[in-house]
């Protein structure tokens, strides 16, 4: 697929990979989650009220719209949490989230 971000500039940072619902994604060191996520793809997740594909809103950590866990439950923002090499997300809604 192709990705609905496109990097014109700081292409020379270090790849890093993360992990995005058990497929790798290779982000640049200094990424945010959700910029490695869309250069990867079309969508960032979709939304659990109505299954429409969601990429982020506001893209500054106000609104709820990129929000992924961690594959231990932990909620982040993708649009402001820093992609660190081994990371590994959750786009779906998972059984912990509803305990």
């Amino acid at each position: 697929m192709k990705g609905l971000f496109r990097r014109v500039s700081e292409t020379q940072r270090s790849p890093i990979t993360i992990t995005v619902d058990g497929q790798p994604v290779t982000a640049l060191e200094g990424d945010t989650v959700l910029t490695a996520v869309l250069l990867a793809g079309g969508q960032l997740r979709h939304n659990e009220f109505d299954g429409k594909p969601r990429a982020g809103f506001c893209l500054m950590g106000a609104c709820q719209d990129c929000r992924v866990w961690t594959e231990n439950g932990d909620e982040l923002r993708a649009c402001s949490t820093p992609a660190t090499h081994g990371l590994r997300i959750v786009t779906a809604e998972v059984p912990w989230t509803s305990q």
